[in-house]
Protein backbone atom coordinates (compact mmCIF):
# COMPACT_ATOMS: atom_id res chain seq x y z
CA UNK A 1 0.00 0.00 0.00
CA UNK A 2 0.99 3.59 -0.77
CA UNK A 3 1.66 6.02 1.51
CA UNK A 4 0.49 9.08 -0.33
CA UNK A 5 1.45 11.19 2.35
CA UNK A 6 4.62 11.01 2.31
CA UNK A 7 4.80 10.36 -2.04
CA UNK A 8 3.72 14.31 -1.77
CA UNK A 9 5.82 15.14 0.77
CA UNK A 10 9.04 13.33 -1.54
CA UNK A 11 7.50 15.54 -4.79
CA UNK A 12 7.34 18.68 -2.91
CA UNK A 13 10.10 18.98 -0.76
CA UNK A 14 12.74 19.28 -2.97
CA UNK A 15 10.91 22.35 -4.85
CA UNK A 16 10.09 24.52 -1.96
CA UNK A 17 12.77 26.88 -0.07
CA UNK A 18 10.55 26.80 2.80
CA UNK A 19 10.32 22.75 3.70
CA UNK A 20 9.11 23.58 7.39
CA UNK A 21 6.35 25.58 6.25
CA UNK A 22 4.75 23.18 4.26
CA UNK A 23 1.55 21.13 5.60
CA UNK A 24 -0.23 18.08 3.70
CA UNK A 25 -4.29 17.67 6.09
CA UNK A 26 -5.89 14.43 4.48
CA UNK A 27 -9.28 15.80 4.09
CA UNK A 28 -11.46 12.62 4.44
CA UNK A 29 -11.63 9.30 5.80
CA UNK A 30 -12.76 7.54 2.55
CA UNK A 31 -10.29 4.78 1.60
CA UNK A 32 -11.45 4.86 -2.03
CA UNK A 33 -11.56 8.40 -2.18
CA UNK A 34 -8.75 10.32 -1.28
CA UNK A 35 -8.38 13.88 -0.50
CA UNK A 36 -5.04 15.80 0.03
CA UNK A 37 -4.49 19.18 0.50
CA UNK A 38 -0.99 21.00 0.61
CA UNK A 39 -0.50 24.40 2.47
CA UNK A 40 2.95 26.02 0.76
CA UNK A 41 4.54 29.16 2.00
CA UNK A 42 3.49 32.03 -0.40
CA UNK A 43 7.24 32.56 -1.38
CA UNK A 44 7.11 29.00 -2.72
CA UNK A 45 3.50 28.62 -4.24
CA UNK A 46 5.12 29.63 -7.54
CA UNK A 47 7.32 27.02 -7.20
CA UNK A 48 5.10 24.07 -6.71
CA UNK A 49 2.81 24.95 -9.22
CA UNK A 50 5.13 26.13 -12.23
CA UNK A 51 4.59 27.66 -15.20
CA UNK A 52 1.16 27.36 -16.79
CA UNK A 53 0.98 24.47 -13.96
CA UNK A 54 2.92 22.51 -15.35
CA UNK A 55 4.86 21.12 -12.13
CA UNK A 56 1.34 20.70 -10.07
CA UNK A 57 -0.24 18.79 -13.33
CA UNK A 58 2.81 16.46 -12.92
CA UNK A 59 2.76 15.95 -9.38
CA UNK A 60 -0.74 14.63 -9.90
CA UNK A 61 0.13 12.48 -12.42
CA UNK A 62 2.23 10.83 -10.22
CA UNK A 63 0.14 10.45 -7.54
CA UNK A 64 -2.87 9.46 -9.98
CA UNK A 65 -0.63 6.73 -11.78
CA UNK A 66 -0.37 5.83 -7.89
CA UNK A 67 -3.99 5.32 -6.82
CA UNK A 68 -5.36 4.07 -9.81
CA UNK A 69 -2.85 1.02 -9.44
CA UNK A 70 -4.27 0.60 -6.21
CA UNK A 71 -8.21 1.02 -7.53
CA UNK A 72 -8.30 4.13 -5.76
CA UNK A 73 -8.96 7.93 -6.99
CA UNK A 74 -6.89 10.58 -5.06
CA UNK A 75 -7.22 14.48 -5.33
CA UNK A 76 -4.96 16.95 -4.59
CA UNK A 77 -5.33 20.93 -3.84
CA UNK A 78 -2.65 22.78 -3.32
CA UNK A 79 -2.68 26.31 -1.62
CA UNK A 80 -0.31 29.26 0.23
CA UNK A 81 -0.61 29.63 3.97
Amino acid sequence: MIDYEELIKSLILPLVAYPKDVEIVRLNDDEDNLEYQVKVNPADFGRVIGKGGIIAKAIRTVLYAGASKEGKRIHLDIESK
